[in-house]
């Protein structure tokens, strides 16, 4: 059997990682818009290269899961960065030869499609695979520091992507691809060079992992990832929407306002989870403490009618949020034994996946019918999370002490 040790070997690894892989990820986002127009296509092929990497996000990521409990977390990521590489070079490379000579508009589609689409199927091995080496070099009880540090590289990654990919792309959008294509490359070469490999885990009698969607143990987490990524993704797609129709915004000023709420959540949530390194809680008191407060955050956006109160209470949903997904994965760690790990983290991902992907279309469905309705249903899927934290009954660590 694998010794758990205290330490995190390669966890400074596994954080340049989770900065790089979501940096290039939202690099994409922030061109995706322009280039759409300058290839005269609609915004919802933008929106369809999106869907279909949620899609396959979700298929995905419960098989390689299990396939880092089979064959190691460092070879499952090598393989994926290795692909996400390849992906984002041609695609770059497409952008930078269509900017020019832009070709027939179904082609167009198919690249930019099928691309996003591959790097959502390749890079959903890259969150279960570095929670699952983190779970096997962390004790029970004590993992939730290292998520953390994952989660605010995350968070980094999700601001300052976007802003440098705006700011390269100012003078030449398809150089913006180029220099996101360093990222997995950088990645690459730092986990094959410095990652050390996980032992592979077996259990006592042999059997596979069984983990599944119905798996009692894992109840609460599932519940609790899928959540989440509807109250990111929902309160994401209706932020520019509501701050037009509710502050009487014109698009420009909304989207500028909309772009501020955005970085008040990335603020919040690198705070949060930079707390959550310094603190020892075990994960389902921070589970309480983030859904709590991300309820009152994103329920409160229904009451807005001013400015500074959409950003405040952004900010607040962020401090949450930041506290709810590193201790969900903690939380799935503790939950599940030693050559599970892998499978576990899989598919908890892959809910995160269903979540990008039923998310959007049900938000502006709601918000068409009436601008509160979505964040009242965060506000309140958020409320019952906590009310199912208080009633959880773990199997392996003591709850909320």
């Amino acid at each position: 059997m694998l010794q758990l040790r205290s330490e995190h070997p390669g966890l400074n690894v596994l954080t340049f990682v989770a900065l790089a892989g979501t940096m290039a990820m939202m690099a994409f986002v922030a061109v995706i818009g322009p280039v759409v127009r300058l290839l005269g296509l609609a915004e919802w092929h933008a929106g369809l290269s999106m869907t279909a990497a949620g899609v396959l996000w979700m298929l995905a990521a419960r098989y390689w899961g299990g396939l880092s409990d089979r064959i190691g977390r460092k070879r499952v990521l090598v393989i994926a960065l290795a692909a996400y590489t390849v992906i984002y070079t041609v695609l770059a490379l497409f952008v930078d030869v269509a900017l020019q000579h832009p070709p027939a508009v179904i082609v167009s589609v198919a690249m930019l499609v099928g691309a996003r689409a591959l790097v959502g199927l390749f890079y959903a091995a890259v969150p279960p695979a570095a929670a699952a080496h983190v779970a096997d070099h962390a004790l029970p009880g004590k993992r939730v520091g290292a998520m953390a540090r994952l989660g605010a590289a995350n968070a980094v990654g999700m601001v300052v992507g976007p802003m440098a990919a705006g700011w390269i792309a100012l003078y030449d959008l398809a150089l913006a691809l180029y220099v996101a294509t360093l990222l997995p490359l950088l990645s690459l070469i730092l986990i094959g060079w410095r990652l050390p490999d996980s032992a592979r885990v077996s259990s006592r009698h042999g059997e596979t992992p069984q983990v599944g969607w119905r798996d009692a143990r894992l109840r609460l987490p599932i519940y609790a990832a899928f959540v989440a990524m509807i109250s990111v993704m929902v309160t994401q797609v209706t932020v520019g929407f509501f701050a037009i129709d509710r502050l009487q915004l014109s698009p420009e000023e909304g989207a500028r306002v909309a772009g501020m709420a955005l970085t008040a959540v990335g603020i919040g949530l690198i705070v949060s989870q930079g707390v959550m390194t310094r603190i020892e809680w075990l994960p389902a008191r921070w589970l309480l403490l983030g859904a709590g407060l991300a309820s009152v955050g994103f329920g409160g956006v229904a009451f807005v009618q001013a400015q500074w109160q959409l950003l405040a209470v952004y900010g607040l949903a962020g401090v949450g949020m930041g506290l709810v997904r590193p201790s969900l994965q903690a939380l799935t760690a503790d939950s599940v034994e030693a050559h599970e790990q892998g499978a576990a983290a899989g598919l908890v991902a892959s809910i995160q996946g269903l979540g990008m992907v039923v998310a959007p279309l049900t938000g502006t469905l709601l918000y068409r019918w009436w601008p509160s309705a979505p964040y009242l249903l965060v506000g309140g899927l958020l409320l019952i999370l906590a009310f199912a934290v208080v009633r959880h009954r773990p199997n392996r660590i003591g709850g909320i002490q």
